[in-house]
């Protein structure tokens, strides 16, 4: 079965659930920079997925996908700092940090399952690799 809407990406909708627990965790924090910089970062996540899978090939999903882990990369940093800064309980950290490496790890598999070619695996008209 192909998956026909970026929607239906498990790695799409554990980066939404990331990004909506954060937003819920810093409503009080009132350190605009801190708070804007994460944000933007964990958004990042999920759009990249869903504007990568609406390209037109693997390739450029592939692209968006790294783009993505970069984000995750981004968000992990910015716990720490936050950790260090009080803006989490340790508990806190330790649920977003293990969310935000599962994610990590997802887009890792799904780009090792795309090609370096231009068909697509996931929606569209079938290819020679099916």
């Amino acid at each position: 079965m192909r998956i026909q809407k970026f929607e239906d990406l498990l790695v799409w909708q554990k980066a939404i659930n990331l990004t909506i627990e954060l937003y819920a965790i810093l409503n009080t924090v009132n350190d605009y920079g801190y708070k804007n910089q994460i944000q933007r970062a964990v958004i990042s996540i999920s759009n990249n997925v869903a504007e990568g899978f609406e390209r037109g090939s693997d390739r450029d999903f592939k692209r968006f996908l790294f783009i993505s882990q970069g984000s995750c990369s981004e968000v992990k940093s910015m716990l720490h700092l936050g950790l260090r800064l009080n803006y989490f309980s340790s508990e806190q950290f330790a649920r977003l940090h293990d969310g935000v490496t599962e994610i990590g790890r997802m887009l890792f598999g799904l780009i090792n399952s795309l090609s370096d070619g231009y068909t697509r695996k996931f929606r569209g008209s079938p290819s020679a690799s099916d």
